[in-house]
Formats: structure tokens, sequence, C-alpha cells
């Protein structure tokens, strides 16, 4: 299976510098819709009538919709493709954030930082998305498959994709309305 995952385009809170997680109703900027835009038209270089799955969180799906229509194709959501959980963190911008000591014997990857969800548990989420999206595929008969997501969510999703443990994790920069394709 060919499959193109997109991150979503700006949000106000990445103009903001806002840490967004899973909050689900900030919309795109006008330069978001704009990069979806963008997105769409690699998509469309890329694919021919694809499954197109999306997060349902907002920013995410009005990118997939901006997708969807260059594409001629519905978007299915699912909660799996969720951005990373950060609890009481989310809303906060960088500068309201401050380093906390990894506890004696714990991997900075498995605590749940502002008590939402670790990397250890986004990881499984992860290759859950991945088995639901195999599942998604196998039954609609489509060998393409475009996937609209979130940057913590995509990297991590890279790493089951490329069989890496949830420790090594590469945090590389996924910019808003990247676009990125893997051979499953």
């Amino acid at each position: 299976m060919h499959m193109v995952m997109v991150r979503h385009g700006q949000s106000v809170w990445n103009l903001e510098g806002r840490l967004q997680g899973q909050t689900m109703d900030i919309p795109l900027t006008y330069l978001g819709r704009e990069q979806a835009q963008q997105a769409a038209e690699q998509v469309a270089a890329l694919v021919a009538r694809p499954l197109l799955v999306s997060s349902d969180q907002v920013r995410a799906l009005q990118t997939a919709h901006i997708i969807a229509e260059r594409i001629g194709v519905e978007p299915v959501t699912t909660e799996l493709a969720r951005e990373h959980h950060f609890g009481e963190l989310e809303g906060r911008t960088r500068a309201e954030l401050h380093a906390q000591p990894v506890p004696e014997g714990q991997h900075i990857n498995e605590i749940a930082w502002g008590g939402g969800e670790s990397v250890q548990e986004l990881y499984a989420r992860c290759a859950r998305l991945l088995d639901h999206l195999r599942t998604l595929a196998d039954s609609s008969g489509s060998e393409e498959l475009v996937l609209v997501s979130h940057g913590d969510a995509l990297r991590v999703l890279l790493a089951v994709i490329d069989d890496v443990g949830h420790r090594e994790v590469e945090w590389r920069p996924i910019t808003n309305g990247e676009v990125i394709t893997r051979n499953l």
C-alpha cells in the first residue's frame, strides 16, 4: 500500500506558539488554508483516488476537506489520528512551559507529562492506527491511502512504520502542510 501523510496547515495556536495537543476546535489560519491547498496539489500528483483518512480535530479536518475537494474523495475520520495528548499543558505557550526532571529509573518517553499521554502510549495508539488504516484500505480495495494528522502523531507513526521503538522516535521537524510518503 502506498501511504501519503500530511501534517495539517498552520492553526491559530501554531501561530500563537501554543501547545495544541488534543484540543479539538482550533481552526486553520489563512496561511494554514494556503498550506493545505499546496499539500492538496502535492497529494493529487502522488495518488489517483485514494482512501482519505483524517484526525477528527478541526485543524486536521479542515486540511483534509481542502485535500478532498482537490482529489474528489470524502474524508473518513478517526480519533486514533489525533495529536499527542498533553493534558493540563495544552493551551500554554512555550514560555509558560518549564523543564521538569525525569524521575529516576524512568525514560522520558514513558512519562505522561501534564497528565496526558506518554510517548509510549502514543506509540501504542499509532500502532492501532496503522492496523486500522490497513483494515480500512483492505475493505475499500484501495492501494493508496492519504492520512491527515499532526506533528507528534506523524513522528511517532513513522517510528511505528519503520519498526523503531518508542524510545527511538526521531523528533525531526515536520512543517505545517508537509507531505511524507511511505510504501507499506
